[in-house]
């Protein structure tokens, strides 16, 4: 890109007035003014001439680095060519610009001053369009400036002074004003700064008409616990109301707008949207807000990236990155650069994404065959218990319901367990003897606690542990799970039986088990046992009603034999 270019709308511009604009990018101004008059009047004159503002983009060396045709709004520089900087530091840019009529900044001008995190900004607001010749030169009027700049208080992001004169303004000291003003900034930076290894993320949502306010309610609260559950932080949420998703950045642009603000406002290094996004959209989004912005579904990955313990978690969680990863790689080779650190960029196939996207398939190819190799074995293993005439039944149900609790407190299992999203992610199968309650003959059957179900499991996911929830698929019966404690179980309950429904092998009778009852109120007991009255109400912590689910277990067994449920019952 040449030096010398000149931004925005050139149409109609003569060669010399041009050159004039090119010329700028010669001036240096001293260091720790924001501005001279010999400066100023120059832009005037020449804004003045062609009778459109102008915008100049100086570091704090001095040196002009952008000149621009029209207001700032109109000529800012994109967040992707902005040099890096931390919420506690300003961008080292200051801009000076003229308009063409006398009043205040306005707020789109604030607005790309924040979002460009300019030092300061300098407005000279000119008379009009007229100029008087001196000595062959032209020299606009400049009837007042307006200096504005960032603020790190909570109640407002920028001050704007009253109008001052062009002399009072060149006698400040620059450079005094922006090391009081990063100071400023760095101490409640400090003072927001929970911890460095977090990344700092701002939640958007987007409101559609397929959506009741309720559930896009708890679909924002969902996305919280992922981002948690994945060591993130959220700041703020953002969401917008529309009839359908923007095809090129999913909200209108004056959202967009104002997720890069937020962002920087809050200090987020992160975006995080409650919906899948396409490449071309994530891609827009970042060019646009100039941080990092991940879906839903790579926030899901990141977690599984985490969770993955065995040498078959593992394996699935990689072949589900890349898959996802796969179609996302033309265009983002900034994104490269990135892996390693933060939400979405973690997990054994992390360093495979800078390949050629020819050995990415050739990896995905290999990693599917060892797929299919698990899922054979797996499925040798349940012939042999089928043979045994071991019935087999698969705890199933939303994630972070209690189903690994459940689990070790039947059958001492000591599954790792935590209030958290997705806790277990490699399935675990222990043996659990039943007594028959009528004839008092003994039972035994094999639990397997599976990974938790989520509302629009990413397809990428499903495909990749098809190896895992075969164990459903194949299992004699179902226990689902479900957690009365959260506000949203009605809903939890239609997601995990959707997605049973798609599987493409129907699973076997289902019992339903409500777990938790001891944080719950008697009004949503009762509204679940008038609901669900063949559904058992236990507490896998506190042990409350599980001698009731042993029975109904039991029961559970002798009806699948009665269907034909299990091989060897004929």
């Amino acid at each position: 890109m040449p030096v010398e270019t000149i931004y925005g709308h050139l149409q109609g511009l003569k060669p010399n007035q041009l050159k004039q604009l090119q010329r700028l990018y010669h001036q240096r101004l001293p260091g720790d003014r924001l501005t001279t008059p010999e400066f100023a009047q120059r832009l005037a004159a020449i804004s003045t001439e062609i009778n459109q503002p102008l915008c100049t983009y100086v570091n704090r060396r001095g040196q002009v680095i952008r000149v621009g045709v029209g207001t700032v709004s109109q000529t800012q520089i994109p967040p992707m060519e902005l040099p890096r900087y931390g919420a506690e530091r300003l961008s080292g840019i200051r801009c000076i610009a003229t308009q063409m009529k006398s009043d205040v900044p306005s707020d789109a001008t604030l607005t790309a001053m924040a979002l460009q995190r300019l030092d300061a900004l300098l407005l000279l607001s000119l008379t009009g369009s007229g100029f008087e010749r001196r000595g062959g030169g032209a020299t606009g009027y400049i009837k007042e400036t307006y200096l504005a700049h960032l603020v790190p208080h909570p109640e407002a992001n920028w001050t704007v002074s009253p109008p001052l004169s062009l002399d009072l303004v060149s006698q400040q000291d620059f450079l005094d004003l922006v090391e009081g003003l990063e100071e400023e900034f760095r101490r409640e930076y400090v003072a927001q700064q929970v911890s460095p290894d977090h990344d700092r993320v701002v939640v958007v949502g987007l409101m559609t008409n397929d959506l009741t306010p309720r559930r896009f309610q708890d679909g924002l609260a969902e996305v919280g616990r992922l981002i948690e559950t994945a060591g993130g932080e959220v700041l703020q949420v953002l969401h917008q109301k529309r009839s359908s998703p923007h095809p090129q950045t999913v909200v209108g642009a004056g959202k967009v707008q104002e997720i890069a603000l937020t962002a920087q406002t809050v200090g987020a290094n992160l975006i995080v949207f409650d919906r899948d996004l396409s490449p071309a959209q994530v891609r827009n989004l970042e060019l646009r807000i100039g941080v990092r912005v991940v879906d839903r579904t790579e926030v899901i990955l990141d977690i599984f990236a985490q969770r993955a313990q065995s040498r078959a978690g593992k394996l699935q969680v990689e072949l589900a990155q890349l898959e996802y990863m796969m179609p996302r790689l033309a265009g983002r080779g900034r994104t490269m650069s990135r892996l390693g650190g933060g939400i979405g960029t973690r997990g054994p196939g992390e360093t495979k994404l800078e390949t050629e996207r020819r050995a990415i398939q050739r990896r995905i190819s290999r990693l599917q065959q060892e797929v299919n190799q698990l899922q054979a074995h797996r499925s040798r293993l349940r012939q042999q218990r089928q043979h045994q005439d071991v019935p087999s039944i698969a705890i199933v149900g939303y994630t972070n319901a209690g189903k690994s609790t459940l689990l070790n407190t039947l059958t001492n299992a000591e599954v790792y367990t935590a209030d958290q999203l997705f806790a277990t992610l490699d399935p675990t199968t222990r043996r659990l003897i039943l007594t028959d309650p009528i004839t008092l003959e003994t039972q035994a059957i094999v639990l397997t606690d599976t990974v938790g179900f989520i509302h629009d499991l990413p397809p990428s996911l499903v495909d990749a542990f098809r190896a895992t929830l075969e164990e459903v698929t194949e299992a004699d019966a179902l226990l689902h799970v479900v957690d009365l404690s959260h506000p949203a179980w009605q809903s939890q309950i239609r997601s995990v039986m959707t997605i049973l429904s798609e599987m493409p092998i129907t699973p076997g009778p289902v019992l339903l088990a409500f777990n938790k009852v001891d944080q719950v109120d008697s009004e949503t007991l009762a509204f679940a046992q008038e609901e669900h009255p063949q559904a058992v109400f236990i507490s896998a912590s506190d042990r409350i009603g599980l001698e009731t689910l042993r029975q109904r277990l039991a029961q559970l067994v002798q009806y699948s034999a009665a269907s034909g449920f299990f091989p060897d019952s004929n």
